[in-house]
């Protein structure tokens, strides 16, 4: 079994990840962890490297708990749930954990929501965590 995790460092995104490494242990599941850059070739070097930092913490939570995983930055130029859609079914994920957090009607309309559109968009199950 294979899990994905949508990963910012957020808070939402951290609860995201617990919550999935719960299920990694439960069901002898491989924890994928990715985040997305939407910025593609022009995206800034202090971007990309807070990122890696962000990701090398998840890789540090999951392995102290024994938790197989695969850690992945994207940054391909897409937007976050386009990434995390294409990446789910390009590696067969089995779920998907995102956390969200609240946004304003506004922000919704400007922004979009990222877990919204991969809730519509994945083949396979999501569970969101606040």
């Amino acid at each position: 079994m294979k899990v994905l995790v949508g990963f910012t460092g957020s808070s939402a995104a951290k609860a995201a990840l617990e919550l999935a490494k719960n299920h990694a242990k439960t069901y002898n599941a491989t924890v994928h962890v990715m985040t997305s850059l939407e910025g593609g070739s022009r995206e800034k070097i202090e971007k990309v490297r807070k990122a890696e930092e962000i990701l090398d913490a998840a890789k540090d939570f999951l392995e102290k708990e024994g938790v197989v995983n695969e850690i992945h930055q994207m940054v391909r130029g897409l937007t976050p749930g386009e990434d995390i859609i294409r990446y789910a079914n390009e590696n067969e994920i089995d779920h998907i954990f995102v956390g969200i957090e609240k946004k304003s009607k506004t922000q919704k309309i400007l922004l979009g929501s990222t877990a919204q559109y991969i809730i519509l968009k994945a083949d396979c199950p999501v569970t969101t965590v606040k």
